[in-house]
């Protein structure tokens, strides 16, 4: 291949990208559910025939991004070839084959040239309402977690399922925000597979198979020189989570080899009879992502990276089988990047972050009008953040969401959805772990019914019993806590009440500290001060 092919092929890999980002950009600008168009918890992606990801979204959550890598496959082994037809889009958000819980929608689009499948188009997306208990860890299996859609037809040759509509829509709670939901997804990868057609016919391409051998080999021999810098060998890591009655112990065992790296969950705690469990499919995703994050982070994320790394475990908590409830697989799933990151610090001394909150601090809220009281009813989901671990060169971030990355989503846009009023949400200080690099600030967040209302809200936050860990020398992170404004305290998971007049008090954790805290420079310390991160509770 001569040098102008070369630079014409990066050129057309960087055009799909931008493909994949007016994917993205369709999905937000039309979504329904808050959690997309205002957090970003969603993801977008082109494929393959094969269902190999070439592309993806710079918008978007590892979980989905990498989860919906191996779900395409999923749609290709349920439908058969023979089957599909330009036009169509299938469906599912079974959590073992497509991305971990009920609440994620994903749905698959071949794309046709000609009349000859050239690819395809994916998506995913958290929703608000799947019916059943609700977002929540008190379910004791899977199917009292919401309604399951097996991988199916959404729409064939243009026309839509009207018969699933009418289910979806007799079991959820607010079906309009669902269906409209399910239109948004399809309708992104639409726009995906038209922007896709125009693209090749105007580069004069057939398909998608010159530039789809040219990704996928410069990634593969990309990542395969990042590994040749590594050293070679095993480490293993554990960490507690606080888990719902008991804590829940995570392990890994991490091993660098010359052309790949295994990790294995073998070691962690059983699976549990609540909703906090992970399908494997999930906890992969996140071990990959963890990996990739230390191996080759200026690496496009694709099949060929992806496929360097294997993931395995036994049946436990990082993979557990159907039909166990998983409503909260983010919970544990989150926490994953932090033991596999423990382990490569044992590979890799002084270059690894320290432990963070890891698991978003989400919120769903029911609320309602007190009895004898009007008032509206609603279904609220809040985004929010703790802080990261501490880096080996610079403080922690404060508030942010590591490792999911999505976005918190502004308070005017949660209040609109609901009868809530946020009456305070800022930075907490003190909670950062102190070391030579300061871990991030979590948050204080306050939140109320409106008048003549009441609310039932489902905690899903960890990090309240085992804080996050310093590393080399630095602090633990300050641990978070759950709370009612005249002092009683509620559990860190399950459905709960605040009647109306009350208000409840979430404090996010912050991170862990990096290095002993007393080489950490005068003028930071002078910084902290400066801005009030230093006062203590």
């Amino acid at each position: 291949m001569s040098q102008i092919d070369d630079i014409r092929l990066q050129v057309m890999w960087n055009r799909l990208i931008s493909v994949v980002e007016e994917q993205a950009t369709t999905l937000i600008r039309t979504a329904f559910s808050t959690s997309v168009r205002e957090a970003g918890d969603l993801s977008a992606g082109v494929y393959n025939a094969e269902g190999k990801m070439l592309a993806q979204a710079v918008t978007g959550t590892p979980g989905h991004v990498n989860t919906m890598a191996e779900a395409v496959g999923n749609f290709i082994a349920a439908i058969p070839r023979q089957e599909m037809f330009p036009g169509d889009t299938y469906v599912t958000n079974d959590p073992w084959l497509g991305t971990g819980h009920l609440h994620d929608i994903t749905m698959c689009t071949p794309v046709f040239k000609n009349d000859t499948l050239i690819g395809f188009f994916a998506c995913t997306a958290h929703v608000v309402d799947v019916g059943g208990r609700g977002f929540g860890a008190d379910g004791k299996s899977v199917y009292e977690e919401g309604i399951q859609i097996p991988i199916m037809k959404f729409a064939e040759r243009g026309q839509v399922n009207r018969d699933l509509i009418r289910v979806l829509r007799a079991n959820v709670r607010q079906p309009e925000q669902l269906v409209g939901d399910f239109y948004s997804l399809a309708a992104c990868n639409d726009v995906g597979r038209d922007r896709l057609l125009e693209m090749l016919a105007e580069l004069d391409q057939p398909d998608l198979q010159k530039l789809g051998d040219f990704i996928l080999t410069r990634t593969h021999d990309a990542v395969i020189e990042r590994l040749a810098d590594l050293p070679k060998g095993s480490w293993s890591h554990e960490m507690l989570t606080d888990g719902y009655d008991d804590p829940i112990n995570l392990a890994a065992k991490v091993t660098i080899e010359e052309k790949r790296v295994l990790v294995d969950f073998d070691g962690s705690s059983p699976v549990s009879r609540w909703g906090i469990n992970c399908p494997m499919i999930y906890a992969k995703a996140y071990a990959c992502y963890a990996v990739k994050c230390v191996v080759a982070p200026d690496v496009p994320n694709n099949a060929a990276s992806l496929a360097l790394f294997e993931v395995t475990s036994p049946v436990n908590v990082l993979n557990a089988e159907r039909p166990a409830p998983v409503s909260l697989r983010h919970v544990i799933g989150h926490m994953v990047p932090d033991v596999v990151l423990g382990a490569l610090a044992q590979a890799l001394p002084g270059q690894i972050q320290a432990e963070g909150a890891g698991s978003l601090w989400n919120i769903h809220i029911s609320a309602r009008p007190v009895e004898g009281q009007k008032g509206r009813r609603a279904e609220v989901l809040m985004f929010n953040s703790g802080g990261t671990g501490a880096r080996p060169t610079l403080d922690g971030l404060s508030a942010t969401a590591f490792p999911s990355g999505v976005m918190t989503m502004p308070i005017e846009a949660t209040e609109h959805t609901g009868p809530i009023v946020v009456w305070r949400k800022e930075l907490r200080p003190g909670s950062g772990g102190a070391g030579q690099y300061r871990g991030g600030l979590g948050q204080i967040i306050e939140i109320a019914p409106q008048e003549g209302h009441e609310f039932e809200f489902s905690a899903m936050f960890d990090r309240v019993t085992t804080p996050p860990r310093g590393r080399d020398g630095g602090a633990n992170g300050a641990a978070g806590s759950v709370s009612l404004d005249d002092g009683t305290q509620m559990k860190p998971k399950g459905w709960q009440f605040v009647p109306a007049g009350r208000r409840l008090i979430l404090k996010a954790p912050g991170g862990g500290g990096f290095g002993p805290p007393e080489k950490r420079a005068p003028e930071l310390k002078e910084r902290d001060a400066r801005r009030g991160y230093l006062e203590v509770e």
